[in-house]
């Protein structure tokens, strides 16, 4: 007796071709996968033909606690989530106060074990002291290095500094890639300025080109695994195809990829995030990136701030969008229009994100891994809607656009957490392990 079989499915394989047949769990793995599996389950669910897909790892999420929960916070976050297809998350840590060190880790992941419907970790954030507190501290997926100041306190630009982080330890480092000197010259030239679409002059391409730079610099000196978030910027783009080492990884995240300074017309600062959107060109020099495996996968920088304070004048206005229950339906739609293959999206939002920060099974069809699956219909359409987001602050700056894929079913652990649009309360996220 199996927990959860999945009958009648088109069963997504790591290679892009699809498998039409049945799939079995227990103990929280994939047990079994074959034609009209002679089998019997707790709990079984007809597929009717639709999509299976391993569970998307979303690889960097603002779940906004401790601090901030009246935007999000640990619960609605990972509810959010597995709405989306996501069923493990890696939280970043400009909390507040900021996870830092053990203990503020530890808070965490108390927290996450009472609350999260999801998979999830968490990263240790660098500060100009704390060299000792983020290449000891356990469970971490890495370091995050706030070069450019973004939402709360954590920064560190100060190349001193940067090199002595670099250079002590072997953890991956994570950069938030935006020159902080260029960022505060620029906002004081501009400070007269508050039309949204300035945000993208003052925090320019220059920003994020000198930090990516001075990053895969010390990366190559001390030959440190590094990852490179939210590259935004064709100018990133030709650097890392100049030179990109072999520990050196790098993400985009959709609204790099759909969206650009046009839309600052019409949304004005609920587009406004750090890195800021680009140009049309940049779009599709990020486009051709993932294609070409210059860039290696996609995260959504979920980063949600309420209504009332997104809509006041520029500058504020806070930077983020949420992002974490569209991700998926963006890119199937992306796959459905023949934009990129079945192959292609499981590598840039399942499986990919799994090997660059090293946790074991997850991200693949494939008997023994783990049982983090979505069911999604590929072939419905419907707009997404603010009234139908589960995050906290209710909204989306994709509302009104028809996409399809639409989670179904996300199954965490071999049960089933989201269940045609809701929660079922007794599924309980674990939190991930990573391999060093």
């Amino acid at each position: 007796m199996y927990s959860l079989l999945v009958r009648n499915a088109r069963i997504a394989q790591p290679d892009g071709s699809i498998y039409e047949g049945d799939l079995a769990c227990e103990r929280g793995l994939i047990a079994k996968t074959g034609p009209s599996l002679d089998a019997q389950a707790d709990e079984t669910i007809d597929a009717g033909g639709k999509l299976l897909l391993p569970g998307v790892i979303d690889p960097q999420v603002h779940f906004r606690e401790p601090g901030a929960t009246y935007k999000e916070d640990l619960a609605s976050g990972s509810r959010a989530a597995v709405k989306g297809g996501v069923t493990s998350f890696l939280e970043m840590p400009n909390t507040n106060p900021p996870t830092i060190d053990q203990s503020s880790l530890d808070s965490k992941l108390a927290s996450a074990k009472r609350k999260c419907v999801a998979n999830y970790g968490f990263f240790i954030g660098a500060t100009p002291n704390n060299l000792h507190e983020i290449n000891t501290a356990s469970p971490v997926c890495g370091i995050k290095i706030f070069m450019g100041a973004s939402t709360g306190d954590l920064l560190v630009h100060d190349p001193q500094d940067l090199e002595h982080i670099f250079a002590n330890g072997d953890r991956l480092i994570a950069v938030h890639a935006e020159d902080e000197k260029r960022i505060r010259e620029r906002r004081a030239l501009f400070a007269e300025n508050t039309d949204p679409r300035v945000h993208s002059e003052i925090r320019d391409n220059r920003c994020a080109a000198l930090a990516t730079e001075l990053a895969l610099t010390l990366s190559t000196r001390y030959e440190r695994r590094l990852h490179i978030l939210h590259l935004s910027t064709h100018d990133e783009v030709e650097q890392l195809q100049n030179h990109k080492p072999s520990w050196v990884t790098a993400e985009v995240i959709p609204n790099h990829l759909y969206l650009n300074v046009e839309h600052y017309a019409r949304q004005g600062t609920l587009v406004q995030m750090n890195p800021p959107i680009r140009q049309p060109k940049d779009n599709a020099a990020l486009w051709q990136a993932l294609h070409d495996g210059v860039i290696d996968f996609i995260a959504t920088d979920h980063a949600p701030h309420s209504m009332e304070e997104k809509k006041q004048p520029y500058s504020q206005s806070p930077s983020g969008v949420p992002g974490v229950e569209t991700s998926l339906p963006l890119m199937l739609t992306h796959m459905k229009a023949g934009k990129c293959t079945l192959a292609e999206l499981q590598k840039w939002m399942c499986w990919g994100p799994a090997e660059a920060y090293r946790i074991a099974n997850k991200g693949k069809i494939t008997e023994g891994w783990d049982a983090d699956l979505t069911l999604v219909d590929i072939d419905a359409v419907r707009p997404a809607r603010n009234q139908d987001m589960f995050t906290k602050v209710g909204w989306t700056p994709y509302h009104g656009w028809p996409l399809t894929g639409w989670p179904i079913y996300t199954i965490v652990g071999g049960y089933v957490a989201f269940d045609q649009n809701r929660i079922r309360e007794n599924v309980c996220g674990q939190a991930l392990n990573f391999t060093t």
